[in-house]
């Protein structure tokens, strides 16, 4: 009698592993992952098969916490936000953007110093990136990866407007190294139905044309939110 093959699937990236490879290992049901990081296990696997696959990635399995995957969603945007990020610093720097702005209408004050002054942009999207990522990973707010407070989940609509200023920016400044980036990546396509489907901005902030996507904002102004 011949056992059945049960060698464990082992989803980790060893040390040596080549590009081709990377997470390259079978999906895994959502029902199946047991663990407290489950939901962002999920959220990246979705990612890795398909990003421009938007309203798969954004659809919530019936038995989530709906708090949670919007927190994890926020997490995910924000790690990969960080990609634009780098990009941007050869392009985007002090001595040219001076100011954090998305067109010549809207001017940005940053909210990491005692009182919000202006920023160079560069400077701005570092500290609202690391503002962002503070937040989010504080044990006050945000202590469980499985169930959130509500007061918690009434933060997210304020890092949602701070990190999105960096799309904005990217697009109306730096429209190359927001397409190359967005071409692969379909960030901001998925953060702008995020944000939409979840009612966490309002209409006449998301500036950023994106095909499929109507009522774009157009209202002038300077924030500091």
């Amino acid at each position: 009698m011949k056992m059945a093959d049960t060698t464990p699937i082992i989803r980790r990236n060893r040390p040596g592993t080549k590009a081709k490879d990377w997470c390259h290992w079978p999906d895994e049901l959502f029902e199946e992952m047991d663990s407290t990081l489950a939901v962002q296990q999920y959220i990246q696997q979705l990612i890795k098969n398909d990003p421009s696959n938007i309203e798969v990635i954004l659809t919530m399995p019936e038995s989530q916490d709906e708090g949670v995957w919007k927190y994890e969603h926020l997490r995910q945007f924000c790690m990969e936000l960080n990609g634009l990020a780098v990009r941007l610093q050869a392009h985007c720097v002090p001595s040219t953007c001076t100011q954090m702005t998305a067109t010549e209408q809207w001017i940005f004050l940053c909210a990491a110093h005692k009182t919000p002054k202006e920023c160079p942009a560069i400077d701005y999207t570092r500290h609202t990136l690391d503002g962002a990522a503070c937040l989010l990973n504080s044990c006050k707010y945000f202590p469980s990866r499985i169930s959130i407070k509500e007061a918690s989940v009434g933060k997210l609509g304020s890092v949602c407007r701070r990190v999105y200023r960096i799309f904005s920016h990217a697009y109306f400044h730096h429209r190359r190294v927001f397409d190359d980036f967005e071409s692969e990546t379909y960030l901001c396509h998925r953060f702008t139905h995020f944000v939409t489907k979840y009612t966490l901005m309002s209409k006449e902030n998301l500036i950023v044309p994106i095909e499929g996507e109507t009522d774009v904002g157009t209202v002038a102004g300077e924030s500091e939110a």
